[in-house]
Order: C-alpha cells, then sequence, then structure tokens
C-alpha cells in the first residue's frame, strides 16, 4: 500500500508541474471552524483573600439549553445561622452557548443579614435546582434564615426557600418558605418531630421515567437530625415541580440511619432510586425499590459503605458532598448498549484533588444490592490537584457532562470558613472514562 501511495504522489506531482503555466482559479477560502466550548470557565472567581467568598455550586441545564450556574456568596464567610444574622446571598450566571462565555454574576437573591425585618430574609445558602425539560420551568431551593443545621429544634430551625424561573433563568420569583409542609409530615414518625432538616444542595433529580400529571417526578434527598439527635437520610418527591413534596416510602424506615450525612439522589435504568450519603472515606449507598409508583409506596434496602476497602468509591480523608448520575453509553469494545454511573468527590488526602468516578451498569446484576453499587467501580478521572471540594453535575444539550466545582485557584478566603472559586468544565464521556464508553443518546 505504501508504494501505490507513493507512485500516486509522483503522478500528482508530474500533473501538477505540466500545468504550471495556467493561471491559477481563486482557491475556495475554507470555511472558519467552529470556536470550540471553553473548557474552564472561572464561573464564581475568588481573587483575593479579603473577597467575599464563593461556595455551594449547583448547576442546572434549562429545555432551551441554557446553563443555569449559582452559587453561595457569602458576606458572613460561614454556613446558614453560624453566625449570628449572618448576610449570604445567591450569584447566578447564565450561559447560552453550552459553557463558551457566561453571563455577568446577577443576584438570585440578596441576604438583608441584620438589617432583615423577619427570620427569613437573613440568609440563603446551599442552593439546589432543576430545569422541567418538558417547558422553560426551572427550580431552586435552599436553606435560609438564621439558624444553623446543628442548632434547630423543632420549633426553631432554618427555612427552606423555594424559587421559581418561568424563563429558563433569566428571572426569578420572590421566595416562599415551605418547611412547615415537610417537617410536619416527621412529627407523628417513630424518629419525630425532627429537630433540623437539610436539602442537599446541587441537582435535584427529575425522573426519566415517572411521569404524572404534568411533569415528571422530581426528587432531593434531605439530611435530618432526628429529636435523639441521630443523622438520616430520606428522599423526598413532587409530581407538580416542587409545589408540594411528600417523604418517599415509609416514613419510619429512612434510607439512611445514624451514618447519613448530605446526599444526593439518582435513578437507575429500571426506576429504582439510588441515595449516595457522604461519609468519611467515601459513600454510603442505598437502594428503593418501588411497590406502588404513584402514591410513592416502596422500601429501603440496607445502606452498604464504598470505599478503598472494598475498590469502590474512595475520599481519602475528608467527608465532602459530591454529585451522583447516570448515563446512557456504549461500550466500545462490542458496542454494547448500557449505561455509566459516575460519582464525583475530593480524591484527597483532605479536601483536595476533585475527581469523578465511574462504574459499568451493563444490566440489573449491577445495581442489584447497594452492595454491588458500592464496590468494584471501574476507573477514576483527576479533574484538578490543587485543594476543592463541593461539586455538581448538569448534561448539557451538545451531549457532554457540564462539570462545577469549589477549587483554590487562586487561595481562599481569610474569612472564617473560607472560599473558592468555583470553576466550570465541560468533559464528553470518552475523557472521563479513558475511552471505554461513548455516549448513547
Amino acid at each position: 500500500m505504501r508504494n501505490i501511495n507513493f507512485l500516486w504522489a509522483i503522478v500528482c506531482g508530474i500533473a501538477t508541474f505540466a500545468c504550471s503555466c495556467t493561471p491559477p482559479e481563486t482557491p475556495t477560502p475554507e470555511p472558519e471552524p467552529q470556536k470550540p466550548a471553553a473548557e474552564r470557565f472561572e464561573v464564581f472567581p475568588l481573587l483575593n483573600p479579603s473577597d467575599i467568598p464563593y461556595r455551594i455550586p449547583a448547576l442546572a441545564a434549562a429545555n432551551d439549553g441554557t446553563l443555569i450556574a449559582i452559587a453561595d456568596y457569602r458576606h458572613s464567610g460561614t454556613d446558614i445561622g453560624v453566625t449570628n444574622y449572618g448576610r449570604i446571598d445567591l450569584h447566578y450566571r447564565l450561559s447560552t452557548d453550552n459553557g463558551n462565555t457566561w453571563s455577568e454574576i446577577m443576584p438570585l437573591i440578596e441576604g438583608k443579614g441584620a438589617e432583615s425585618p423577619d427570620f427569613m430574609n437573613v440568609g440563603y445558602g446551599d442552593p439546589c435546582i432543576v430545569a422541567d425539560r418538558e417547558s422553560s420551568r426551572v427550580l431552586v431551593m435552599s436553606c435560609a434564615g438564621n439558624v444553623s443545621f446543628h442548632n434547630g429544634t423543632r420549633l426553631n430551625h432554618q427555612n427552606i426557600a423555594r424559587f421559581y424561573s418561568e424563563d429558563c433563568g433569566k428571572t426569578w420569583s420572590d421566595p416562599e418558605d415551605i418547611a412547615e409542609s415537610i417537617y410536619s409530615q416527621f412529627d407523628s414518625s417513630t424518629y419525630g418531630p425532627v429537630r433540623s432538616m437539610f436539602v442537599a444542595s446541587g441537582r435535584i433529580m427529575q425522573s426519566r421515567i415517572t411521569k404524572v400529571g404534568d411533569y415528571y417526578r422530581l426528587y432531593c434527598a434531605v439530611l435530618v437530625k432526628d429529636r435523639s439527635q441521630k443523622h438520616m437520610n430520606y428522599v423526598l418527591f413532587s409530581d407538580d415541580f416542587g409545589g408540594s413534596w411528600k417523604v418517599l416510602g415509609n416514613i419510619n424506615e429512612p434510607a439512611v440511619y445514624n451514618t447519613a450525612d448530605e446526599p444526593k439522589v439518582e435513578e437507575l435504568p429500571d426506576g429504582t432510586l439510588l441515595i449516595s450519603s457522604r461519609y468519611n472515606g467515601g459513600r454510603y449507598y442505598n437502594l428503593f425499590t418501588y411497590t406502588d409508583v404513584n402514591s410513592g409506596a416502596g422500601v429501603w434496602d440496607n445502606a452498604a459503605f464504598s470505599g478503598a476497602s472494598n475498590n469502590g468509591v474512595e475520599s481519602k480523608d475528608n467527608s465532602t458532598n459530591g454529585e451522583v448520575m447516570l448515563i446512557p453509553v456504549t461500550r466500545v469494545a462490542d458496542n454494547k448498549a448500557m449505561h455509566v454511573l459516575l460519582q464525583s468527590v475530593p480524591l484527597g488526602p483532605e479536601r483536595k484533588n476533585v475527581g469523578i468516578y465511574y462504574k459499568e451498569i451493563a444490566s440489573f446484576e449491577d445495581y442489584v444490592s447497594p452492595m454491588e453499587v458500592a464496590q468494584n467501580w471501574d476507573g477514576v478521572t483527576q479533574i484538578t490537584t490543587l485543594n476543592s471540594a463541593y461539586s455538581t453535575m448538569a448534561w448539557q444539550k451538545d451531549n457532554r457532562l457540564g462539570f462545577l466545582y469549589e477549587e483554590e485557584t487562586h487561595g481562599s478566603s481569610n474569612l472564617a470558613y473560607g472560599g473558592y472559586t468555583i470553576v466550570y468544565e465541560c468533559f464528553d464521556i470518552e475523557s472521563l472514562t479513558e475511552g471505554k464508553y461513548t455516549y448513547r443518546k
């Protein structure tokens, strides 16, 4: 073959020389290549130690493709309620070109701190977000008020603020407090009345399978402190796009008990629900199986730990929340359709080296039990070598993974809890899985 190519090159060269006396035609200009999407963008930068710090990223892709990034802007430098009358705002930015460029930083809501006329508007923090796949509606929920999670009581606890956008994130409604409608569901439970509740930041998950009424079902995971100070995880669901929420399953059977911390939730291929809860050194996973989809009835299995001891998701020397997401893929080796489960955490040691683990989900046997999910993950891609912490994900309209995470890009704030630059990056599935899988639309 190489000899044939060589002879062909000689023939083409002779032909070109023989015609060299003919005036050349004006060459057709080559089309300019499309500008590639940005691989990295500092969405909420912390440039100097004296700057007000950012924390806790949330990211969603709206129905029209707009990316919506949100984060705490912590005047207080700490979590809600840790500093009395500590002001925290929520800032947001939009991208209409899959993360290539971003709008200016805008306030979604500004806390009033000590100037607040009421408890609700002191501060807002730890946002979570979902964009409806069939409309321009977007829902954000956050903590609010002037009491920390740790100091909450049944009658004096954080608010749960709810915001809506009807135009893919361009404008936002005033906040509404929906805490009582959720707290009251636990009053007669085995563990209630509960003292504190925290809706996990990052991604609210919308079902790909279950639709009741006008919307596909929403799921969010919560951390609850019961009356005896034990920490538990539950999952809430909503069939009216966050208008009302109910506890999934039996309120007397938490998804994760005692070892629980900040959780996330994902839906597996057959509609089974997966909860992922942060824990020092790794994660706890558990599975929920429906007995009646419409009512939300079903049962939780027994939570299983995932870490270095079982070749699972290791988060060395730290307990930090990340994101869990299921992606449909094709395995390159044999062209088999399947899924890949992603889990982001700081790889450590301590809060640094954020990365994304991946695990093949080829059949039901790969999630037949929580332990099967927890053990033997297939690989991990490290995203940063710097100090880094919370992270979240969204699947973009260009069929790539948008990834938003905290990084000490330019150093940390000198305030009490520090702060981070909130960095956006995007990846195709091939680059996250060493070329083993491609995205299956």
